[in-house]
């Protein structure tokens, strides 16, 4: 088990350092960590400069936290996230929503590339969470309860603010952006669905299936914050498209979007001040 004292004594060296706490946390999928070059930046350290933190190792995540300000909002962002198909163990890959909660963020956004299961998805549509399907990945919270960030039963029927979504429906239609609202569902990878797991969460009710976001929602939600879930579907999910699905896919459909959750997120904040 994660020394969870000796985090919050980073934590702590890193607040001094900064001299803000952050109380916006960002996590920014495969082909969005460009997103994080907009940040009016106040320091930025590595996953991996934390000891025993993971380090992001999959192409197009940077691995790294970026501390400063949107519209003024303290902030800190992932660029990049952990995964649990890279042999972390879950605790691992939610340690840093984790220390995200102990620097003091109240509100995080997470966004992420996904497949579109829902037939009136289309690829480049932007999708605000209204619940996900965590069934098929183990829960980052077995192993013994982090008194200090939560209670050992949370309650998961409302993981996804339903406030942060309205105020981020009126900042897309402002804006001219169109987005929809589904379930996502989170399987292990790093392997593609075949079309039978993806008629099998179709039949669940899961419009959306990607390879994260659930578990880290799981956390923060653990630790107290405000969550907002923000996919973009970047690919038809397997079956229901001729393409053969690929990693350079998502990426480059994923970086087509990088504008409209640009201004969604900082629209977002504006309404913070």
């Amino acid at each position: 088990m994660y020394d969870y004292e000796r985090l919050e004594q980073y934590a702590l060296k890193i607040s001094s350092r900064i001299g803000f706490a952050p109380k916006v946390g960002i996590v920014l999928g495969s082909g969005m960590g460009e997103i994080a070059d907009k940040i009016n930046a106040v320091y930025t350290f590595a996953f991996n400069d934390i000891s025993g933190f993971p380090m992001s190792t999959v192409e197009g995540h940077a691995g790294q936290f970026v501390f400063g300000y949107i519209q003024d909002v303290p902030v800190v962002c992932m660029q990049g996230r952990i995964h649990y198909y890279e042999g972390y163990s879950m605790e691992e890959v939610v340690l840093p929503i984790r220390f995200m909660a102990i620097m003091g963020v109240e509100i995080l956004l997470l966004t992420n590339a996904a497949g579109g299961i829902n037939p009136d998805y289309n690829v480049g549509d932007i999708v605000l969470l209204t619940d996900h399907i965590s069934t098929f990945v183990p829960n980052p919270l077995i192993n013994k309860n982090i008194d200090s960030l939560g209670v050992r039963f949370p309650d998961m029927s409302h993981v996804y603010d339903e406030k942060m979504r309205d105020t981020m429906k009126e900042i897309a239609k402002q804006n001219g952006i169109e987005v929809k609202e589904g379930v996502y569902i989170q399987f292990t990878g790093p392997s593609y669905e075949t079309p039978a797991e993806i008629r099998m969460a179709a039949a669940l009710g899961a419009d959306l299936v990607g390879m994260s976001t659930a578990c880290e929602a799981i956390a923060a939600k653990h630790a107290g914050m405000k969550i907002c879930g923000i996919s973009h579907v970047t690919n038809a999910a397997a079956g229901l498209s001729d393409k053969e699905l690929s990693h350079e896919e998502v990426q480059q459909a994923a970086k087509q979007c990088e504008n409209k959750l640009e201004t969604l997120i900082s629209g977002f904040c504006k309404t913070l001040k």
